[in-house]
C-alpha cells in the first residue's frame, strides 16, 4: 500500500477552505433571494457543495482510500488531474451562473464530468477490494453517487443552455439530496468508521452492525428519495425519506458507541463531531416540517426545506472542519519529517499538536457553528440579515482555518532549521506509517497514549498520538 504524496490531499483541503470563503461571500449576496432556484442562491449553494464539501471529501478520499482498502490509487497523476478538473468545475459553474455566461457553465459541466470519471478510475482498485467491511462498501457507493451527481450536474448545465427539463424547486432539491447524501454523506460515514477508532482511541466490541446499516440505509433511502422528489412521486419519496432517516439514525448510534468506548478524554475534536451530529437532527426536524408545510403554504415550506439542506450541509461542514484539525497535522508532520524537521517547541520531539494554535482552533469551532446556525435560521425563516451574518461567519471560518493549519508548518519550512538528516527513503515510510495508523488503531483495540516527558500534545484539541509516544494496553 502507498499513500499519495502530502501535496495531493493538502491541495484539496486548501481549496476547500478557499471555497468556504467564496461560499460565505455568495450567501451575503444571496441574502434577499426568496426563490431557492434564483441565481444568487444557486451560486452560493454550488460554492458550498462543490468548492467546499465535495473538494474536502475528495481530498479525504484520496488520502484514506489506500488506508481503508490496503490498495494504492491507480495514479498520483490522475489524482492531480482530478483536483485541477474539479477546481475548475467548482468555481466556473457558480461564476458562470453569477455572470450569466452560458459558455462558462458549459465548460464547468465538462470539467465536472471529467473529474468524477477520473475519480472513479483512480479509485477502481481500492473500491474493488473484497472483505474490508463497511468503509470500502461506503467508498464503492460514494463513487457511484459521484458519477450520478456528475451526470445530473451536466444536465443542469444543459438546462441553462436549452431548458430541456424543468429545473423546478423539487428537482433542485432532488439533486441536492443525491449529492449531499448519495455521494458526500455516505463517503463520510464510511471514512468516519475508520477515523473514529483512531482519533477517539475507541474499540467497539462485537460485530458492530450500526455502521453497515448506516451505509446501506442512506444509500437505499437516497435511491428512492431522489426520483421521488425529482418526478414528484410521493409513493417513492416518503419511504425513501424514512429509510434514509433510519440509516442516518444508525450513523448516530455508531457514533454513540464509539464515544462510549473511547479511551481518549474529551477534546475539541469530539465537540466538533458531536455538534456535527446535532445538525443531522436539526435537519431532519426541518425537513419533516417542510414536507408538512408545503401543501398548505408552498413558499414557507420551501424556505423550511432550504433551512433543512443548510443544516444537513452543516453536518458535513462541521465534521470536515473538525477532522481537518486532525488530518492536516497528520499529513503535514510526515512532510516535515521527510525534510529533517523533527523538533517542536523547547527542543522536544515534534508532535501533531505543535502544528497549529489550539485557542484559534476553538475560535474556529465557534465561527463555523454560529455560521451554520445563522444561515439555517435565515433560510428557514426568510431572514436576510441572519443569512448575511451566516455567510460572513462561514467566510471567516475558511480564512481562519486555512491560516491556523498552514502558518506554523510554513514558518518551520521557511526557518530551514534541519535537526536531523532526512529519512533514507525520502519520507515515504513515515508518510505510510502515519496514514496506516487508522487501520492499526482499530486493529489494536483500546489503547492509552503515553506522551514523552514534557509533552502537552494531548490537551486542548487533542493532538493525537504523535511521534515518540508509546501506546500500551
Amino acid at each position: 500500500m502507498a499513500v499519495p504524496p502530502p501535496a495531493v490531499s493538502l491541495s484539496f483541503l486548501a481549496a476547500a477552505a478557499l471555497g468556504l470563503v467564496a461560499c460565505g461571500g455568495a450567501w451575503i449576496w444571496a441574502r434577499a433571494a426568496g426563490d431557492p432556484t434564483a441565481d444568487p442562491v444557486v451560486v452560493a449553494v454550488h460554492f458550498g457543495v462543490l468548492a467546499t464539501l465535495a473538494m474536502g471529501v475528495m481530498g479525504a478520499t484520496h488520502q484514506f482510500a489506500p488506508v481503508i482498502s490496503g490498495r494504492s490509487l491507480r495514479s498520483v497523476g490522475l489524482a492531480r488531474a482530478t483536483f485541477l478538473a474539479w477546481l475548475g468545475a467548482s468555481w466556473l459553474l457558480p461564476l458562470g451562473v453569477a455572470t450569466e455566461q452560458v459558455a462558462v457553465t458549459a465548460v464547468s459541466g465538462a470539467l465536472a464530468g471529467t473529474a468524477v470519471v477520473l475519480l472513479a478510475v483512480n479509485l477502481a482498485g481500492p473500491v474493488a477490494v473484497r472483505g474490508k467491511g463497511t468503509p470500502v462498501t461506503a467508498l464503492r457507493v460514494g463513487v457511484a453517487g459521484a458519477l450520478l451527481t456528475g451526470y445530473l450536474g451536466t444536465a443542469f448545465v444543459a438546462d441553462r443552455q436549452g431548458t430541456w427539463f424543468d429545473l423546478a424547486g423539487h428537482v433542485d432539491l432532488a439533486m441536492g439530496v443525491l449529492g449531499l447524501f448519495g455521494w458526500l454523506g455516505v463517503t463520510y460515514i464510511g471514512v468516519a468508521e475508520k477515523l473514529w477508532p483512531m482519533f477517539m482511541l475507541a474499540h467497539v466490541p462485537g460485530r458492530h452492525l450500526a455502521g453497515r446499516l448506516a451505509v446501506w440505509g442512506v444509500a437505499g433511502g437516497v435511491a428512492l428519495l431522489t426520483p421521488g422528489l425529482g418526478w414528484g412521486i410521493p409513493q417513492l419519496a416518503w419511504p425513501g425519506a424514512g429509510i434514509a432517516a433510519a440509516g442516518l439514525a444508525a450513523h448516530l448510534v455508531s457514533l454513540g458507541a464509539h464515544v462510549r468506548h473511547r479511551q481518549r478524554r474529551a477534546d475539541l475534536h469530539l465537540v466538533f463531531v458531536l455538534t456535527s451530529a446535532s445538525w443531522l437532527v436539526a435537519g431532519a426536524g426541518l425537513a419533516l416540517a417542510a414536507a408538512l408545510t408545503v401543501p398548505a403554504d408552498h413558499r414557507a415550506g420551501m424556505a423550511l426545506a432550504a433551512g433543512a439542506m443548510a443544516a444537513f450541509g452543516g453536518w458535513l461542514l462541521e465534521a470536515l472542519v473538525g477532522h481537518a484539525h486532525k488530518v492536516v497535522p497528520f499529513v503535514v508532520w510526515s512532510a516535515l519529517r521527510s525534510r529533517g524537521i523533527d523538533q517542536g517547541p523547547g527542543g522536544r520531539p515534534l508532535m501533531f499538536g505543535d502544528l497549529y494554535d489550539h485557542p484559534t482552533a476553538g475560535a474556529t469551532y465557534g465561527l463555523v457553528t454560529a455560521g451554520i446556525a445563522a444561515l439555517g435560521t435565515g433560510l428557514a425563516g426568510s431572514f436576510p440579515v441572519a443569512t448575511a451574518i451566516g455567510g460572513a461567519l462561514l467566510a471567516a471560518t475558511g480564512l481562519v482555518v486555512a491560516a491556523n493549519l498552514s502558518v506554523v508548518p510554513v514558518r518551520m519550512l521557511a526557518a530551514g532549521t534541519v535537526t536531523m538528516a532526512g529519512p533514507p527513503d525520502g519520507g515515504r515510510r513515515a508518510d505510510a506509517t502515519v496514514a496506516s495508523a487508522a487501520g492499526a488503531a482499530e486493529a489494536a483495540g483500546p489503547v492509552e497514549a503515553e506522551p514523552p516527558a514534557g509533552d502537552t500534545g494531548g490537551t486542548g484539541n487533542g493532538s493525537g498520538t504523535g511521534p515518540g509516544q508509546r501506546a500500551s494496553r
